[in-house]
């Protein structure tokens, strides 16, 4: 099973990220879903979407979880049945997880052309004037995205718009890391937010700093 990397950032924060290679069949062998987990695959149409929500079943058991671990409540976050915090994701080939005693956010993200399109909705794009040339503009943009849907993941609160609510500190394409904050509806909260570049794609995940 293609574990593809583990990220130990404390001991009570662990990223497990999957690479996708088996079929739907080989994944779900061995799996056990809630039946309302079964139900929501036997809707996906994709088979992208339906592998990648079986892996990240894979990454849980890794860490000893089951789906029946796991519940999600009103606004679709996910939770812990034992109070540890998680968060999920996978784009295409890679899944996802990141598991800790404090709130927490992850994104993978595929670094495509298509981001210098809606660049304009989620950051002020006048402010990546300086960078060198179109892939470095593509990789800083699909940090920062990363960073705003690992963000609003974690802040769970309806409403919240990348652009006016979260700001992430400008940083060098160079740079494991940065700050960013969420500041929506008299609630604020500072993050946080870890880079890591991997066959054309970007893993970013957000920790709470001290509440």
């Amino acid at each position: 099973m293609p574990l593809y990397k583990t990220i130990t950032v404390s001991p009570s924060t662990e990223v497990l990220i999957w690479k996708i290679t088996e079929s739907y069949e080989e994944l779900s062998a061995g799996v056990d879903l809630t039946e309302n987990c079964q139900d929501r695959v036997d809707c996906m149409k994709s088979d992208l979407h339906r592998r990648g929500f079986i892996s990240v079943r894979h990454l849980l058991k890794v860490k000893g979880y089951t789906d029946f671990d796991l519940f999600y409540d009103p606004k679709g976050k996910p939770h812990l049945k034992d109070g540890k915090h998680i968060s999920i994701t996978h784009s295409y080939i890679f899944s996802a997880i990141i598991i800790s005693d404090v709130k927490v956010g992850v994104d993978i993200e595929k670094q495509r052309t298509k981001i210098l399109k809606i660049a304009h909705k989620f950051t002020p794009i006048e402010e990546y004037r300086t960078l060198a040339n179109e892939d470095a503009l593509i990789r800083k943009l699909t940090m920062v995205w990363g960073a705003k849907e690992s963000l609003y993941k974690s802040f769970a609160t309806p409403g919240v718009r990348f652009l006016e609510h979260i700001y992430v500190e400008d940083f060098r394409l160079d740079d494991a890391d940065s700050i960013a904050t969420v500041s929506a509806f008299d609630k604020t909260q500072a993050y946080t937010v870890s880079f890591m570049e991997m066959e054309q794609f970007t893993l970013v995940y957000a920790i709470i700093k001290d509440e």
